[in-house]
């Protein structure tokens, strides 16, 4: 017994000493992150790893009165602080808006190396606090600019998300479940047991999903992230996943509406169009130019590749058998964020009263990146559209809020979901720094 125990001790004695040697001698990136945004970013050879590029800022928190850094000619305050991984955003008719206190389920597998790195890993970034899973109402009574009522509005979900108000039903995203209760404008508390609409895969490495409602409310859109990386579980585990699902709640009935998304995160309907819009982060450990991350139109039929490629046609070797019969069909997105910046939160500027220059576009909060040297995201742009609905072509994107790292790299906080408030001005829940904050005109 003794001899096999040494045995199993030096097995994880060279494991560990492999891993820290990979880990200090990371891939690092060979192109600026700003050739890997807009509609034509630069793809380079893929660097496949065995062992993952690691660089992931450490969480410090907001200290000695700290804030964001907003672009010139804003300002940034407080709008809710105290909270508990506040992830997710959602206004409601009469302005006051809803916080997704949310975090992953817990995550089985039993012990292996990859659950331990992931479980380091999640704790390093500040994500390995257990979720609260509840919604909370936020309402700004006097119009100043800061939340000073606040109230559990539903309690004892599972890991939820996306929210979103058709008549007098509030569904919210579950990471297993679309679930609804019934609710009047102006309501604080929900006691109603939530009804189950329809099930989906729960959990996984992409535990979030997201719901929007389609304009006359007879129908909702589920965003579902894969399990794994790129399959490498197999396929089977990833059915219904990967997708955009189309819902019907009258009948509590769904299909594949668009495929091929590795983590389809924010959704939203591009005012002049009415296009729906994703955010989507893509595939690691290709190294850290690869491959982007990016906001598209997504239509019913549209498939993006995942896991067999990305970027509209370029094949991933590491997924076996590979399907060159699929890169065809492989769309193309329409505008790359970065790699590895971790997009997530979504709003378009209708009804902004950020000046000019914030008025027909896309804010976009980016989480950060996990498997690049240097790190990406962690920050809060804006993507300028023109008027035929889609990205200004070749403009890069503006930084709204920056500073969420300090001047030694450490993470103050990490921005997820994006709303705008009645008054117009963009709110940001920022996950780490368990704070709200509001980005206003300077004048």
């Amino acid at each position: 017994m003794r001899k096999h125990i040494l045995r199993l001790l030096a097995i994880f004695a060279i494991l560990g000493a492999g891993f820290v040697f990979w880990a200090t001698r990371p891939d690092v990136a060979e192109v600026p992150i700003e050739a890997l945004q807009g509609p034509r970013p630069r793809i380079t050879a893929p660097r496949v790893q065995t062992v993952p590029t690691i660089k992931v800022a450490s969480v410090v928190g907001w200290r000695n009165g700290a804030t964001p850094v907003p672009a010139a000619g804003l300002k940034v305050a407080a709008f809710a602080a105290g909270l508990d991984h506040p992830r997710w955003l959602y206004q409601l008719p009469n302005g006051d808006m809803l916080v997704a206190e949310t975090n992953s389920p817990p995550r089985g597998g039993g012990f292996s190396i990859t659950n331990l790195v992931m479980k380091w890993l999640l704790d390093k970034a500040g994500a390995g606090v257990p979720s609260a899973n509840r919604i909370t109402l936020l309402r700004d009574t006097n119009g100043d600019g800061v939340a000073d009522f606040r109230s559990v509005l539903i309690a004892g979900l599972n890991a939820p998300l996306g929210m979103v108000l058709v008549g007098d039903q509030l569904y919210i995203a579950n990471t297993d479940a679309l679930v609804r209760v019934p609710y009047v404008t102006g309501q604080t508390q929900i006691t109603a047991k939530p009804e189950t609409v329809v099930r989906y895969p729960g959990g996984g490495n992409h535990w979030a999903r997201n719901v929007i409602a389609s304009a006359d409310g007879k129908l909702l859109y589920v965003a579902v992230g894969s399990s794994t990386n790129i399959a490498e579980n197999g396929l089977e585990v990833e059915t219904n996943r990967a997708n955009i699902l189309e819902v019907d709640p009258a009948t509590k009935t769904f299909r594949v509406f668009a495929a091929g998304l590795r983590n389809p995160q924010g959704l939203a309907w591009e005012p002049q169009s009415g296009r729906l819009w994703t955010t989507v982060n893509e595939r690691d450990m290709l190294g850290s130019d690869l491959a982007p991350d990016y906001l598209t139109a997504v239509g019913f039929g549209d498939y993006f590749g995942w896991p067999h490629s990305y970027w509209g046609g370029y094949a991933d070797k590491r997924v076996q058998p590979e399907r060159p019969d699929l890169l065809e069909y492989a769309k193309r997105p329409d505008y790359a964020l970065g790699a590895h910046t971790a997009s997530l939160g979504l709003s378009f500027a209708k009804g902004a009263t950020l000046g000019d220059q914030f008025t027909n576009g896309a804010f976009i909060g980016q989480h950060g990146s996990w498997n690049r040297v240097p790190v990406s995201g962690y920050k809060v742009i804006y993507v300028p559209f023109a008027a035929d609905g889609f990205p200004v072509k070749d403009a890069k994107p503006i930084d709204v809020l920056g500073g969420f790292l300090d001047k030694n790299g450490n993470a103050q906080g990490r921005p997820v979901g994006v709303a705008l408030d009645r008054s117009g001005s963009l709110l940001v829940a920022d996950d780490v720094g368990n704070v709200i904050w509001r980005v206003s005109s300077g004048r």
